[in-house]
């Protein structure tokens, strides 16, 4: 009896690293990818960005960094038709610039889903871990209450 519990004290035990093991692995792997997820995203919108500053001084607007930055934070795409003078070319410019507005506002949503769900997932697998150990500890509890309920008078 007394071997039976040594054993599947020894087993769970074996068992809870095996677990941590994997999920210190699991989250190193997840955080490398969301970390080349991340850069991707960054490298599209840097692109982006110079496209559009490009376009805009195409058409014949001059800005900088900070207004183009401005610009993007704003969430309005109206503010690129300021100084743009109407021309087939211009328009078509401005089309262009206001769909690559729309698609660096999605792509940063898209940054903020994906890190509220990193953060679920981290907070997920905390609690699955304090899971693991409380189950981990009471299996331990009961077997010691097993191994010294007989000793008692």
């Amino acid at each position: 009896m007394e071997r039976h519990i040594e054993e599947d004290e020894v087993r769970s035990s074996a068992d809870l690293r095996i677990r941590k093991s994997q999920h210190s692995v699991l989250s190193r792997k997840f955080v490398e990818v969301m970390t080349k997820y991340n850069e991707a995203q960054v490298d599209f919108r840097e692109r982006s960005k110079g496209r559009i500053q490009r376009q805009l001084e195409i058409t014949g607007k001059k800005t900088t960094d900070e207004e183009l930055e401005e610009m993007l934070e704003s969430g309005n795409p109206a503010i690129f038709t300021s100084g743009i003078i109407d021309s087939q070319i211009s328009k078509q410019a401005l089309s262009e610039i206001e769909g690559r507005h729309k698609d660096i506002v999605r792509l940063e949503s898209s940054i903020k889903e994906l890190h509220d769900m990193f953060m679920d997932i981290a907070m997920l697998v905390e609690n699955q871990v304090c899971g693991w150990l409380s189950m981990s500890l009471f299996t331990t509890v009961l077997c010691t209450d097993q191994l010294l309920l007989p000793c008692l008078p």
